[in-house]
């Protein structure tokens, strides 16, 4: 089904084109080639390449608030919340929705981004460490989740293992990498 609207075409098409070619390999010409709109449209919706990823990056960073927030209502123990995250990714990247976190691939070219698309790429990490952080404290206060060091520097761990096994598996072209990566290091948290 398509996006409603111009804006959101251009901003799944963006998306598309950075999870291919990166931040500097693609234009605006590529994007109106695939939405059917001229450049002028896109400038009309992003004024600048910066402002079109910045609000790409945003609209992810709710997105993934949001799926947060429905993963707290919907699994309420923390530790499942753990494994369905992961579980949520290793769905994605097996069946090719999502191969990779977008922040993730942005944040290795952070030296080549403009300055305001680097504070969202910072932002989006920022809120995911913390709401890791929150879930682990909360495991460990429950005994379902064993932390070796403090809840703030597991999340990073967590989150760093978790992208990094995005990386790998993409890099691998094999899906099943993000499982073997991933699954030591739920045994390791999850052994309360």
């Amino acid at each position: 089904m398509k996006p409603n609207n111009t804006a959101e075409e251009i901003l799944t098409c963006t998306r598309s084109l950075i999870m291919s070619s990166g931040y500097n390999g693609f234009s605006y010409a590529d994007i109106s080639k695939v939405v059917g709109v001229r450049n002028a449209t896109i400038h009309h919706h992003f004024p600048t390449k910066a402002d079109l990823v910045r609000a790409l990056i945003v609209d992810y960073r709710w997105k993934a608030q949001v799926g947060m927030a429905e993963l707290e209502r919907n699994v309420p123990a923390p530790d499942d919340q753990l494994r369905a995250y992961v579980h949520y990714w290793e769905s994605c990247i097996a069946d090719g929705t999502a191969p990779l976190c977008i922040c993730a691939l942005l944040a290795a070219q952070v030296p080549a981004l403009p300055d305001d698309v680097v504070l969202e790429v910072r932002a989006h990490f920022k809120a995911l460490a913390d709401w890791f952080a929150s879930v682990l404290e909360r495991g460990a206060q429950q005994g379902t989740i064993r932390l070796t060091t403090s809840a703030a520097a597991e999340a990073e761990s967590f989150m760093a293992t978790v992208h990094g096994a995005m990386l790998s598996a993409r890099a691998s072209g094999d899906a099943h990498v993000f499982t073997v990566i991933t699954e030591p290091l739920l045994k390791r948290l999850l052994q309360a």
